[in-house]
């Protein structure tokens, strides 16, 4: 995402947990040319970490044109018997970091018809057993971008939800993922998914779903009836951590 947003010559702030990951980023960008990112570490399942991004924002004198959530990890395995608190954290980061970073900056975002672009998945149109806590967080992902669409696009502000299909990054190996491999005919490159997403929002759409047989899937998810897809779901989900 950030590499992209670069590419089109937006100036960025870089946020996430490891701050050496975000600086080694962040000299790749200016070593293509662009202004070095603004690097902010922040933890996002802590409270107050909205009001530091902002407070770091507001002390470069950087106000806000676009916001993307990016930030989200998903858990393999029964709800019942995953941590806890590893499933409330998740909900942290997937709803309520979304949430307030989303709504933080409107004022600003409207001042420079910019926008929010909130990274859903797939997973968002569907239950998931097997990963309940993530799939319906990625519902409430695309359930809450699409309202906002709506309410922001009097003031200029365009929301668009980006829900891909698997995509080869560390979210396997965080949410425990062991011999289950997603199928190839389903999986985006990195590169190509943030590149459908910003051109998505710059176009305004309010749902981007990249690749033909995620649209496929998503479609299917509200024909197909739910004790069909929760039977299905929930196996392939058994399979992941077999």
């Amino acid at each position: 995402m950030a590499r992209e947003f670069a590419r089109h010559g937006h100036a960025l702030a870089l946020v996430a947990r490891r701050a050496e990951r975000l600086n080694a980023l962040a000299d790749e960008i200016a070593a293509a040319g662009a202004t070095r990112p603004l690097v902010i570490p922040a933890d996002l399942t802590a409270p107050g970490a909205a009001r530091a991004i902002a407070a770091a924002l507001a002390a470069a004198d950087a106000e806000p044109s676009y916001v993307v959530n990016n930030a989200g990890f998903g858990l393999v395995g029964l709800a019942a018997e995953r941590s806890r608190a590893e499933q409330l954290a998740m909900i942290d980061v997937n709803m309520r970091a979304l949430t307030e970073l989303s709504l933080l900056f409107i004022d600003s975002l409207a001042r420079h018809r910019g926008g929010i672009l909130n990274v859903g998945s797939i997973a968002g149109f569907v239950p998931g057993p097997g990963m309940a806590v993530y799939y319906a967080s990625k519902v409430f992902v695309v359930s809450l971008s699409r309202a906002l669409r709506q309410e922001l696009e009097p003031r200029g502000v365009r929301v668009t939800v980006l829900c891909p299909g698997p995509v080869p990054t560390e979210f396997a190996q965080v949410a425990g993922r062991t011999t289950y491999e997603s199928p190839g005919f389903m999986t985006d490159s990195a590169e190509k998914v943030a590149r459908d997403g910003y051109r998505g929002l710059m176009a305004g759409r309010a749902v981007v779903v990249p690749g033909f047989f995620n649209k496929v899937f998503v479609r299917l998810g509200s024909v197909v009836p739910h004790s069909l897809l929760l039977a299905v779901i929930g196996a392939a989900q058994g399979r992941r951590t077999a």
